[in-house]
């Protein structure tokens, strides 16, 4: 019989609304066999996740996913069956990128506070056990009343068209497909078609399949079945596996469930398999 799996989650160690023990707790509530926990640039939380996966009984696969940068493009590439022994190469890899990172966060908070949005980056951040980013910045906004959602903040304010904020120099996405195959772990491409039209996919892929990238997310919450056909022919002329995978954020992506993202998202655990193989 099926057994079905979500192979990209977060949890409050980024912009997540559960911790890593709920977040299993749901999966196994729903009855899924696995989840990952890919939060945004950090593995903090993946030491208890693992914990509550062998506790609870869920298949927990740490993951982590990667904000990198492509010919001016932000793409992110997921490491997938990170091992403990990986959590010092990944943190040390990215604490010059979370530098910039909290230097633009402040930025924009700054730049906020000047339009009479009062926010403390001090304060999110006592509250807040992970990465600071944009979401979890909206969070706080729609908490104190500027917005009505996540969503809201982000085209009122937080998008880099509105002028607040200015994304720091992030990792180039080759380089992150390099990385994540020296720790021996498997680097899958994140909702390429959220970011990139075929014609822009190609030759990201003609770089980063030769370069290591092992799978690219086929099945995701928000594509359309035309999407997912164009990215299951894509994948299959690259030689790429397939995944997939909710994008679950809990509270702050609320039209977003766990193992089935709006409620037509179904991944088998062939996928895992598949993946675990590599």
């Amino acid at each position: 019989m099926a057994q079905f799996c979500d192979l990209h989650t977060h949890s409050t160690y980024s912009d997540g609304t559960l911790s890593p023990t709920e977040l299993i707790g749901l999966a196994k509530s729903k009855g899924l066999c696995a989840v990952a926990l890919c939060d945004h640039n950090t593995v903090a939380g993946l030491p208890e996740f693992i914990a509550a996966g062998e506790e609870q009984g869920v298949q927990a696969i740490g993951g982590v996913e990667f904000s990198t940068e492509y010919q001016g493009r932000e793409l992110h590439i997921l490491g997938l069956f990170i091992r403990p022994e990986h959590y010092g190469p990944i943190a040390e890899k990215l604490s010059e990128m979370l530098r910039r990172k909290e230097q633009s966060n402040r930025a924009l908070i700054e730049a906020l506070r000047a339009d009479g949005i009062e926010l403390d980056y001090d304060a999110i951040h006592a509250h807040a056990p992970g990465q600071i980013n944009r979401a979890v910045i909206g969070a706080e906004m729609v908490r104190k009343g500027y917005c009505e959602s996540v969503k809201a903040a982000f085209s009122q304010w937080l998008s880099p068209s509105r002028g607040y904020y200015h994304p720091p120099r992030r990792l180039d996405s080759v380089e992150a497909v390099r990385f994540i195959k020296s720790l021996g772990a498997v680097a899958v491409l994140a909702h390429p078609l959220l970011s990139l039209s075929e014609q822009e996919l190609r030759p990201f892929l003609d770089e980063a399949k030769p370069a290591g990238l092992d799978g690219m997310e086929v099945y995701y919450s928000t594509y359309s079945p035309e999407e997912t056909a164009l990215a299951i022919r894509v994948a299959g002329e690259y030689g790429l596996a397939h995944s997939g995978g909710s994008d679950f954020h809990g509270g702050n992506k609320p039209d977003i469930q766990l193992g089935s993202g709006r409620g037509n998202l179904r991944i088998c655990d062939n996928l895992l398999k598949n993946l675990a193989d590599l």
